[in-house]
């Protein structure tokens, strides 16, 4: 049993642990303005807003926008203020609503009036067949009301995990720019939420604290973990899986901490892309721009940095950023918790250093010194997965180098350093031709495999040539396809 609001009005139904909400909206609810495109979270048109109440993060500041006593905040957040987030609904469980606030497509339209944004879209003829708009919408309505990660982000970045294949964009990007951003006043749906009383459902359980999910988890080792269901949600829409019993995180708020210092950033395991990418960019702006382009904005307000971890991925883009950057992990067992590199929790592919009934806690990164670049590479720019995804991180002192991290995902089962290449570069002069037997030595500690998004040659070539462009970005060449006299091949 789950209740949430559904445009300030209390709805109470019976659902199974992975009914997705876009059936639940079609099927039971018949609001069909929300469609089903790709059923994986690629194409935004199943889009909706999801609202919660804000929290304060340990710092003491709140959840929008990302704050810390090492870097003060510009928020002038209240407590009952609701944060609400652009999310996919084809991949979000039922009981992922409970104790929330949801809007969609019809939500808008009052005393037969359209909302702004649908009003521009019309005027700029941002809708032809009309299948994408009701995504297209929302995510421009999140927009206008400075929904979590649009703050500050341009049009084509908030729309970036919507798809149209008939319009072009460019009408639609004319109607969000011509969309005014205004705050919209949430004090009855926060006065709603606050006296929402949720319910837990059979297979399913939705801890409140890190001590409850400890217990949890102790009695029932073979639970499903899931925080954001990016990912678990397509074994379900696309494999027809079976997930038994679920342990769902989103409503942890310890796991949903981010603190700042002097000496790094600590994230609690829960703690969502949207909400991460402003701390992460003020570590490194490489970091900040790696976020941008991992799944579309609606991916990011759902998937979690230690989720991104905890499956494994060998083509996870935050993994090798952190391994380079020298993060560590920390992971509990009932009272008990431990610590270690993240470099050593990946094991061989699909096996990670967790026991039965231990989950991820939390995340430290180390303030980066040094020379420290990220690269993503992929087939298109926006909302794609990495063919290989490159970190580095050197200290160069007086000409030399004296030490090196160098890591990869996509190159092999697991994301993992490149000790040989890291050999190469330590204790050599910082020049043309260390760089040259760096990349030389990565055939040594890679040995790729051929897929869809690349051949074995092509990512050895190009991890190669990311090192040669970090010495022709240092030697002060132009490296990117963007810049003036480069050709986009």
């Amino acid at each position: 049993m789950i209740r949430f609001l559904l445009d300030g009005a209390v709805v109470e139904l019976e659902v199974g642990a992975t009914d997705s909400v876009l059936d639940l909206l079609r099927y039971r609810l018949r609001r069909t303005g929300t469609k089903e495109g790709c059923a994986e979270g690629d194409c935004g048109a199943c889009t909706v807003l999801l609202g919660e109440l804000s929290r304060p993060f340990a710092s003491g500041e709140f959840e929008t926008p990302v704050a810390s006593p090492h870097f003060p905040a510009s928020s002038e957040a209240k407590q009952g203020k609701v944060s609400w987030r652009a999310v996919n609904a084809c991949i979000l469980f039922a009981p992922m609503l409970d104790g929330k606030a949801l809007r969609t497509v019809e939500s808008l339209s009052q005393d037969g009036m359209l909302h702004p944004v649908q009003r521009a879209l019309a005027d700029n003829g941002g809708s032809q067949c009309g299948f994408c708009t009701p995504g297209f919408v929302m995510s421009l309505v999140g927009r206008s009301i400075g929904a979590s990660g649009t703050v500050g982000t341009p049009v084509k970045d908030v729309i970036a995990g919507n798809l149209c294949r008939c319009t072009g964009y460019g009408p639609i990007l004319a109607a969000g720019e011509a969309t005014a951003i205004a705050p919209q006043d949430d004090s009855a749906v926060a006065e709603a939420l606050q006296g929402l009383i949720s319910y837990a459902g059979s297979g399913w359980f939705a801890p409140r604290s890190t001590d409850e999910l400890a217990d949890i988890l102790l009695a029932h080792p073979e639970a499903r973990i899931v925080a954001g269901a990016t990912d678990v949600g397509l074994w379900v829409t696309k494999q027809h899986r079976t997930l038994g019993t679920i342990v769902f995180l989103g409503d942890i708020a310890e796991l949903r901490d981010i603190a700042e210092n002097a000496d790094g950033l600590t994230l609690g395991a829960g703690v969502r892309y949207s909400d991460a990418r402003q701390a992460l960019a003020r570590l490194h702006p490489d970091l900040g721009e790696l976020v941008r382009r991992i799944g579309g904005l609606q991916v990011r307000n759902a998937g979690t940095i230690g989720g991104n971890i905890a499956n494994g991925s060998p083509i996870g883009d935050m993994p090798p950023a952190l391994i380079a950057l020298g993060a560590t992990l920390t992971l509990r067992r009932g009272a008990e918790r431990r610590t270690m590199p993240l470099e050593d929790f990946f094991l061989s592919y699909g096996k990670q250093d967790r026991a039965p009934a231990e989950f991820v806690e939390r995340l430290f990164i180390p303030r980066p010194t040094g020379l420290v670049r990220i690269v993503k590479l992929t087939k298109r720019f926006d909302s794609d997965i990495s063919a290989l995804c490159a970190a580095f991180a050197l200290q160069i002192e007086d000409g030399m180098v004296t030490s090196a991290r160098v890591a990869f995902g996509g190159m092999a089962a697991i994301p993992k350093r490149a000790p040989a290449c890291e050999a190469a570069l330590t204790g050599a002069p910082w020049s043309e031709a260390t760089i040259e037997a760096a990349a030389a030595a990565l055939p040594t500690d890679y040995a790729p495999l051929d897929d869809l998004r690349g051949s074995a040659g092509y990512r050895l070539t190009v991890a190669g040539n990311l090192l040669r462009r970090l010495w022709a970005e240092g030697a002060g060449e132009p490296t990117s396809v963007l810049a003036e006299g480069l050709v986009d091949g």
